[in-house]
């Protein structure tokens, strides 16, 4: 049998207290291995504390596109910010960017800014950084983000290339539209990370499992069917023999009890993907027993980055 290590990484650590709580309910439940903070969070201070606390392994959630910086010079004039003097948005950056609208010297000393301060707030540089709302994968932001990958020895990233992605019918188009947006970013910049020595686990799930959409049988479903196509690959350069090593995942969640506005955000209050009540979907689907005993069945073990 194949031996699995997964890393369930629960995103978006620092968003506000409940969404702090849920993360932490779920380590301590054993369903989550792993936390991605985000610095510009209204909580991000007490998710260090948690994590501290907990012995939680964290890394960094870079965030450019919700909220405020925290690079102090770009926080007035920058062009990475809207004219209300908030980042961009989800979609507002990638239309931004689009039109040659953003400095990416501004977004390297963000994203420097960012790596400084999650290294003030836990007392250790990030083992693994990835991007809020995969903006780390888009073009030329890859590149930048990279670079300060490479200057800080951060050595773990997230790839967002789902195996399987495209036979989800239960994604709506939409949101399929955009997860194969993130697809095709993400296939143009393997090449950028490879060249920089970044690394990232072998499979990348939770497109197909965000939300409404996870459960158990749809976790085990693409743990297994992922593993199957990854272990029948022909061997190449990078995995010369897939068939007798272990096959390292990331499984993306965003569990947490739903934000309550006025309280949690990024600087502008929470959205309306942290007061969903999706997010305790993802909870409660986690912490259930049958989860647990599918993981120890298939020989799947739970850790962080640190222990790949």
């Amino acid at each position: 049998m194949v031996q699995v290590k997964l890393i369930v990484t629960g995103d978006d650590f620092g968003y506000c207290p409940r969404r702090n709580q849920g993360i932490v309910d779920c380590f301590l439940a054993g369903a989550v291995s792993n936390v991605s903070l985000l610095v510009n969070g209204s909580a991000a201070a007490d998710a260090a504390k948690l994590a501290r606390r907990y012995n939680i392994p964290i890394g960094l959630h870079a965030n450019l596109s919700e909220g405020s910086p925290v690079c102090e010079v770009l926080k007035t004039n920058s062009s990475l910010l809207n004219e209300d003097g908030f980042f961009h948005g989800k979609m507002g950056f990638r239309t931004a960017l689009s039109k040659g609208l953003l400095n990416m010297s501004e977004v390297k000393q963000e994203l420097k800014a960012q790596v400084e301060l999650f290294h003030e707030l836990t007392g250790h540089l990030p083992p693994h950084m990835d991007g809020h709302q995969h903006v780390h994968v888009l073009p030329e932001v890859r590149n930048v983000f990279a670079e300060v990958l490479e200057e800080y020895g951060i050595k773990y990233t997230r790839v967002p290339i789902e195996p399987g992605l495209h036979k989800c019918d239960w994604i709506t188009p939409s949101l399929m539209d955009f997860y194969l947006g993130v697809e095709e970013d993400s296939l143009n910049t393997v090449e950028v990370f490879t060249s920089h020595g970044i690394r990232w686990p072998d499979i990348y799930i939770g497109l197909s499992t965000m939300g409404k959409n996870m459960s158990v049988s749809t976790i085990c479903s693409a743990i297994n069917a992922a593993v199957v196509e990854f272990t029948s690959k022909a061997p190449s350069p990078t995995h010369p023999t897939p068939r007798s090593r272990t096959v390292t995942i990331e499984l993306m969640v965003h569990p947490g009890y739903p934000s309550i506005p006025p309280i949690g955000g990024c600087g502008e209050g929470p959205d309306d993907f942290s007061q969903s009540w999706e997010r305790l979907h993802e909870l409660q689907t986690l912490i259930k027993p049958e989860l647990q005993s599918h993981y120890k069945s298939r020989n799947i073990q739970l850790c962080s980055f640190k222990d790949l």
